[in-house]
């Protein structure tokens, strides 16, 4: 059975490339493009889509790279972009037709971005912009017209948890820790200064729940489930998202508690970066949580 777009629960919802190619001038809709380098929207982009780079929602906070930044200077990017709370905005990305730097989370970054400061109504195009050329529809090089919007951030404070909330409620019998990085850096040594993973966290690595390959295309529900099952991941568990910086965890932060509608879901946005900044957070090397 194939899933029925608009997909998911929650103020994010996965669209389908035919889903988009129907409302494509729809005078209600926004299209972001979000591939990785500016000169891959200015080479080609869908038609009517503005672009925005994923590096101008993060800043270092008192040394610590890849914080969020102040909801005031995200608010005048919102108003440029002429993005309204309750328009529909599409989010995608691509692999990057001028540098090929893209690894697919460009969109989910975006669009828990915008969630996070007040967008009501975020779709994530499955299958991103690399999809949408293989089925042939059209792409252009031509800029929109945008005009500033009026824009009010909000902040959902319930999204996410800071670091000492999750230090206190990691442990809880009831929670499920999730790392999605991928399992060489979960389990050995990465570019942080500790090696391995936070105590606790159960590896699900990101890119293990998309297509092989295109990593902006989400795999068949049935894999998706039994993904989840494997690691433990069920609605009746309070799950916290995690990885390096708080990027990868974008991706299952979404398909757990807007897609899947799970009902208890954090994302710990500081992740792995964050926990090893303090010399004493002590981490484990190997396969095991623990």
């Amino acid at each position: 059975m194939s899933r029925k777009y608009p997909y998911g629960k929650g103020v994010v919802k996965l669209v389908s490339t035919k889903w988009l190619k129907a409302h494509l001038k729809d005078r209600d809709l926004m299209i972001l493009d979000t591939q990785p380098n500016i000169h891959d929207y200015i080479q080609e982009h869908v038609p009517g889509a503005v672009y925005i780079n994923e590096g101008l929602f993060r800043e270092p906070l008192k040394g610590i790279p890849g914080k969020y930044v102040n909801p005031d200077a995200i608010q005048s990017v919102f108003r440029r972009l002429g993005i309204k709370a309750d328009v529909p905005v599409v989010v995608y990305t691509g692999t990057g037709p001028f540098k090929g730097w893209g690894d697919g989370l460009e969109q989910t970054m975006v669009a828990y971005s915008l969630a996070r400061f007040g967008h009501n109504n975020v779709h994530v195009l499955d299958g991103g912009i690399d999809k949408w050329k293989q089925e042939g529809y059209p792409i252009t090089k031509v800029f929109p017209k945008v005009e500033d919007s009026t824009f009010k951030v909000k902040v959902r404070r319930e999204f996410y948890l800071e670091y000492d909330e999750f230090k206190r409620m990691k442990d809880r019998e009831d929670v499920l820790l999730l790392d999605a990085r991928p399992p060489n850096v979960y389990e050995g040594q990465g570019p942080w200064i500790k090696p391995g993973h936070i105590p606790g966290a159960v590896n699900l690595p990101w890119a293990s729940l998309m297509d092989e390959k295109n990593k902006r295309l989400l795999k068949p529900d049935k894999e998706v489930q039994a993904i989840l099952k494997n690691s433990g991941v069920s609605p009746d568990k309070t799950i916290i998202c995690s990885c390096g910086t708080g990027r990868e965890a974008t991706n299952e932060f979404l398909l757990l508690k807007m897609y899947l509608g799970y009902p208890n879901v954090k994302i710990y946005e500081g992740s792995f970066t964050e926990w090893t900044s303090y010399p004493e957070n002590p981490t484990v090397v190997g396969k095991n949580p623990r």
